[in-house]
């Protein structure tokens, strides 16, 4: 191999154009082909700006020539020569009007064959390519996405800045607080069994920074969550964090709404028109079965309590009558999609999602309807459903009922959304932001059998929601907010609770007893007796962000180093186990390993 004396890189690849011709150059990078023509090798020579081409000709020294020759996929090159225009120009690529004629060639590093093309839109199984993720990430196509994260930090930190927030430094080893999902543990050698925690979001640091006299704070912050993954979820996630000072609501949409815009503009070029568009929880999740809706596409849900409550059918009108509902929407022009076997398919992706079953109407082109409740129904109730339902003939009316309404409300919203990717209605080239405000203060949990916070237990109640904290939890509605795109929750944040009383009156609601509330938020209440000012904030998923803006399927898309489903890395094989040295010395003993 040859090293770099000499020489010393002053382009980059995809950088090049016609107009540099006659220009002397020195580009380095990977070997994506070499072709040899017998008295013409050229080798396509990529860094992380795009591909350049190289030529060796007859008129090439006999050394570099031989170098050419030997050069593979992979090798690492460096090459200076002369920009020219080339007599076959290709279109397909940015540089494809010039190539470089090469005067002097060092081989910086050689590769053995790859396990997989380092090309774009690679088709080897990604558990191939996630076990060699460092050759992975230099398919052009990962590299964009990377850089694209990049850029978007960029603009993330020059908006804030210049809106006025501090950038701070929150701990990774923190306190093992309770925020809804479990926590990573880190045991302490110094304070023998006791233990550390990663941070699920930097919540309580970012409150005692209002606290602390900083008015606007923000973070790119590291979170960690140890929870069933899926295609928008890891264990460690990037959020960008915020948190404001004397303000209310609408201050802290308003400066989301303006960084969104910042980033849609000088992220890809398109203009997003403020304000954003609104919905409380409880028109989203009746108008979509969803709190975080798709907006792009129709399939609104529709209320068929009052006409079903008093039919024959005992499976609609006993839901209705059990305080329960009976919904559907309609799928316009879909009967020829929507078989009979694709319908049964639905049916169990409903009964999977917990409903007992679902009810269906088939509205043929030639005028005929085939339904499966038809016949305990009376026409004059047949035809009102049809007529609520806006249906026409080629389309399908889907229906659900169930004595809870969460259940009729989440079968429906999964079921549309899978009934929009069989119709393939979802623009691709489309982004709907919205925001969704209002939501239940409150949560039952069914395994506990208790009321749980929705968000977080210092989310603010709505003002006139105080009265009946205690005697009407299931109507008690918060000051929190979601911001929402394309079916994904993007951000979710509240005006929090600065009364040292009203979140400690939270607390016990939650079934916090005054010694376990001071025991794990004490040094927060605390804080909150020295002059806490009202403050508000959010955290937006850089990573989800990210991959909305470049269409991406999954997160794995968008992150150097991502974990797999069960939450492992190939390419370092962790987690791995430790040696009983290292155990020892922490005062830990395995005793459940699997």
């Amino acid at each position: 191999m040859d090293f770099m004396t000499g020489l010393k890189r002053t382009d980059y690849c995809g950088d090049l154009r016609l107009a540099d011709a006659g220009k002397e150059v020195t580009v380095a990078g990977w070997v994506q082909r070499q072709r040899d023509l017998g008295a013409l090798i050229f080798i396509d020579l990529r860094d992380r700006t795009g591909i350049v081409q190289l030529a060796f000709d007859e008129n090439t020294d006999k050394d570099i020539f031989d170098k050419a020759f030997t050069a593979r996929s992979e090798f690492v090159l460096m090459a200076k020569g002369i920009v020219r225009e080339r007599s076959s120009k290709n279109k397909d690529i940015p540089t494809g009007d010039i190539e470089i004629d090469v005067k002097d060639l060092r081989v910086l590093g050689k590769s053995e064959t790859p396990p997989f093309e380092i090309v774009e839109n690679c088709q080897t199984a990604e558990a191939t390519r996630l076990k060699y993720r460092y050759l992975d990430l230099r398919r052009p196509d990962l590299q964009r996405n990377i850089i694209m994260r990049h850029k978007i930090c960029k603009i993330t930190r020059d908006y804030f800045d210049e809106n006025g927030f501090i950038e701070i430094e929150t701990p990774m080893l923190m306190r093992s607080t309770p925020e809804g999902a479990r926590d990573f543990l880190v045991p302490s050698r110094i304070h023998n069994g006791s233990f550390y925690a990663l941070p699920q979001s930097p919540q309580l640091y970012k409150q005692l920074s209002m606290v602390a006299g900083f008015d606007r704070y923000m973070q790119i912050a590291r979170c960690f969550r140890d929870e069933d993954l899926r295609a928008d979820r890891q264990p460690e996630f990037t959020q960008i964090d915020i948190e404001m000072s004397f303000v209310d609501m609408e201050d802290v949409l308003a400066i989301g709404e303006g960084y969104m815009q910042r980033v849609f503009k000088e992220a890809l070029g398109i203009d997003i028109q403020l304000p954003l568009p609104r919905l409380t929880y409880k028109e989203a999740m009746e108008r979509y079965g969803s709190d975080k809706p798709d907006t792009r596409y129709g399939m609104e849900l529709y209320n068929l309590s009052d006409i079903v409550k008093d039919c024959g059918f005992g499976v609609f009108a006993s839901a209705v009558a059990a305080g329960g509902s009976v919904r559907g929407f309609t799928a316009k022009n879909a009967v020829k999609t929507l078989t009979r076997k694709e319908i049964d398919k639905l049916t169990d992706s409903a009964k999977g999602s917990g409903a007992k079953g679902l009810a269906w109407a088939r509205l043929n082109e030639d005028g005929t309807v085939s339904s499966s409740f038809a016949k305990f129904l009376t026409d004059e109730e047949n035809k009102a459903i049809l007529d609520r339902a806006g249906a026409e003939p080629g389309d399908v009316v889907l229906i659900v009922g169930d004595v809870k309404n969460s259940i009729v409300f989440n079968v429906l919203g999964a079921l549309r959304q899978e009934v929009a990717k069989k119709l393939d209605i979802i623009p691709k080239d489309k982004y709907n932001l919205l925001w969704i405000t209002e939501f239940p203060f409150f949560d039952w949990d069914e395994d506990s059998k208790t009321w749980v916070a929705m968000h977080h237990p210092f989310t603010a109640p709505m003002d006139e929601c105080l009265d009946y904290l205690e005697t009407d939890k299931a109507n008690v509605r918060a000051k929190a907010y979601d911001l929402v795109l394309n079916g994904i929750e993007l951000s979710s944040g509240s005006i929090r609770i600065t009364n040292p009383d009203l979140q400690k009156r939270i607390f016990a609601l939650l079934g916090l007893t005054e010694e376990e509330s001071k025991e794990k938020f004490g040094f927060l209440l605390d804080a909150f007796r020295f002059g806490a000012p009202p403050h508000g904030g959010m955290g937006i998923g850089l990573d989800r962000l990210v991959m909305q803006l470049l269409g991406c399927d999954s997160l794995r898309d968008v992150i150097a180093y991502p974990k797999v489903q069960n939450a492992s890395e190939l390419m370092t094989e962790c987690p791995s186990e430790v040696d009983k040295d290292q155990l020892d010395l922490l005062g830990i003993t395995v005793t459940n390993k699997e």
